[in-house]
């Protein structure tokens, strides 16, 4: 296990809190590792390219050839692996640079057009790093990328002899770069920072701040496209060792970071963490077999993109004596029984009953000048049922941080033998059960669904049936302490 790289000490002398859910959770991820991790030496940094993944490692490049710098210790080089197909890949193979050989490279990230690189190495090269007692920092270099080989290194122009920069990762329009350091001004043994281009010029960076920032260490950044930052953490009330957390800048502040669930995160170190650009997968580095390994994940949550909308249940009608207006020149009372012991009086009447059933109805006509009373003028049964769909009974707002309680107890499926019911609230977390307790933390408005799956009928067909409704989370009042 490589800590120098992972928690920014000199590398010459050396990436649906989660959504509270009671219920019964199935796992939102499922995880693989690679296939092509060596499993004596180490492979870190997953980076996603259109064709692959680029990653860090410390193997021998042959049998009879290794790598190791001047004072011993292994170094990291970068790998390329090209999908072979769309259940593996081929052999990496490694990029080459200036550098390689005696100095680390990775870990690394791309711009958007897969061509210039970012990648962290020792900033002093020169004689100073023959000494042993020489305690150099690492620092964040610029290249291209021409075949198999990095190209036209330049220096980023924060790096330092005092300090340590490291693991870059570039916004998808370039024009910011976030990445960890234990520079002047850090709160922790590494912090976040970002620096912006202004004018084709990097600007000095900027410590991320206390809402992502620690006492401990934050390291492995990873911008996505939409904004979202990953990093890795060992503040505590993670799993164990690193572990990842994301967050999302809203109103210009950073919001309280979350921690991924399991099985990305483990009581290992989890770190390195990079997902496509639709979330659905990605890659991540972890010790959880003793060396750092390279893993997979794919998203298991469901949502589906066609999703009926919940129709209430309507036990209200309408009934009208028709022949009240052909008679309208005798005085006529219509008294109306609606089957449940209650009554109107009119030729029109509306009444909402209170649920499904057979309701026989009864209509007597009083001739108001005789006083005669005509008996079951009009009869008829009427026979209420639900809707035949999922349903979600649910308040329509709701506090954030506060439990909400769902339930699908009134689904209504005539001939199905229910076996699952699942839901996701439509902020990335899901759960299973008729009940669950669920709170959010953000307010906004969310879509739920419900997916009720029935057990295998004839022939082994599974019926399924989705139905959803939004619930509006609003922030706690605030309520000023006495």
């Amino acid at each position: 296990m490589y800590t120098a790289l992972r928690y920014i000490i000199s590398i010459a002398c050396l990436f649906l809190v989660v959504s509270s859910v009671d219920s019964q959770q199935p796992s939102l991820y499922r995880v693989t590792r690679m296939s092509f991790n060596d499993p004596i030496f180490s492979q870190i940094s997953p980076v996603i390219i259109r064709d692959g993944i680029v990653f860090c490692s410390d193997r021998r490049f042959s049998a009879i050839r290794d790598r190791k710098s001047f004072e011993g210790r292994r170094v990291y080089n970068i790998y390329r692996v090209l999908r072979r197909d769309s259940a593996g890949y081929g052999k990496p193979v490694m990029l080459s640079s200036e550098r390689s050989g005696l100095f680390n490279i990775g870990p690394l990230c791309f711009a958007r057009d897969g061509k210039s690189v970012w990648f962290t190495s020792e900033v002093e090269t020169g004689r100073a790093v023959k000494k042993r007692s020489y305690k150099n920092h690492s620092g964040i270099f610029r290249a291209e990328l021409d075949g198999d080989e990095l190209v036209s290194v330049t220096a980023f122009p924060y790096n330092s002899t005092e300090y340590n920069i490291a693991q870059p990762s570039l916004s998808s329009d370039g024009k910011f770069l976030y990445f960890a350091s234990d520079m002047p001004g850090s709160g922790g043994k590494s912090d976040i920072w970002i620096s912006e281009l202004v004018n084709g010029t990097w600007s000095r960076p900027v410590n991320a701040g206390p809402q992502i920032n620690s006492s401990g260490n934050e390291s492995f950044p990873f911008i996505h496209p939409s904004g979202r930052l990953y990093f890795s953490s060992d503040r505590a009330g993670g799993y164990g060792g690193l572990d990842v957390y994301y967050t999302s800048l809203s109103d210009g502040v950073w919001e309280e970071p979350v921690l991924l669930p399991e099985p990305i995160n483990s009581p290992a170190d989890d770190f390195a963490f990079v997902a496509a650009d639709d979330m659905q997968s990605g890659f991540f580095s972890s010790d959880r077999r003793i060396n750092d390994d390279i893993y997979s994940f794919a998203s298991t949550i469901i949502r589906k993109s066609v999703c009926d909308t919940l129709v209430e249940n309507n036990y209200c009608y309408e009934l009208v004596e028709e022949n009240a207006v052909k008679l309208d020149s005798i005085p006529f009372r219509y008294e109306w029984h609606f089957g449940d012991g209650s009554k109107g009086t009119g030729h029109s009447v509306t009444y909402c009953y209170p649920g499904p059933g057979t309701y026989m109805i009864r209509l007597d006509v009083v001739n108001l000048i005789t006083g005669e009373v005509l008996y079951n003028e009009k009869t008829f049964s009427l026979e209420i049922t639900d809707i035949e769909q999922p349903y979600i009974s649910v308040a329509d707002t709701a506090y954030a941080g506060h439990n909400v309680f769902f339930s699908a107890e009134k689904t209504n499926l005539p001939g199905w033998k229910i076996a699952e019911y699942y839901w996701n609230f439509g902020d990335e977390t899901v759960a299973g059960g008729m009940k669950v307790n669920k709170s959010f933390f953000k307010p906004g408005t969310y879509n739920v669904q419900l997916i009720v799956t029935a057990e295998p009928g004839e022939g082994g067909i599974v019926r399924e049936s989705c139905i959803c409704r939004n619930i509006t989370i609003i922030p706690e009042p605030y309520t000023e302490s006495k």
